[in-house]
């Protein structure tokens, strides 16, 4: 393989695994939601995301307030919703959770 060839293989691999972990993803929302927050906040996703409407949510996330927008939805997982590890991996995928299942969206999870 021609040193051209190696250069244009590693750039579309790399191009492709940064494009796939950019994308927020409302199913992975709902498994991380059953896993680490439905015990805790002591109910279902579905009347989780469904404590606020599409904007509402929408408008938290633009703001910068989705954490205390989910604190207020769910007060036992304050420090879940504080933490660095929410910010950096959970917040984009939990939005898109809540976002596509909120009281107006007509969707309901199965979790």
């Amino acid at each position: 393989m021609t040193t051209f060839g190696k250069l244009t293989t590693s750039a579309l691999l790399g191009l492709g695994l940064l494009t796939s972990s950019l994308y927020a993803d409302a199913d992975k929302g709902q498994r991380l939601y059953q896993k680490k927050l439905k015990t805790t906040c002591g109910m279902t996703g579905a009347v989780f995301a469904a404590k606020h409407t599409q904007m509402e949510w929408e408008e938290a996330k633009e703001s910068g307030t989705l954490a205390e927008m989910m604190t207020e939805a769910c007060p036992e997982g304050k420090s879940f919703f504080e933490s660095d590890k929410f910010k950096s991996k959970f917040e984009e995928h939990l939005y898109d959770f809540v976002h596509d299942f909120a009281s107006d969206s007509g969707n309901i999870p199965s979790c």
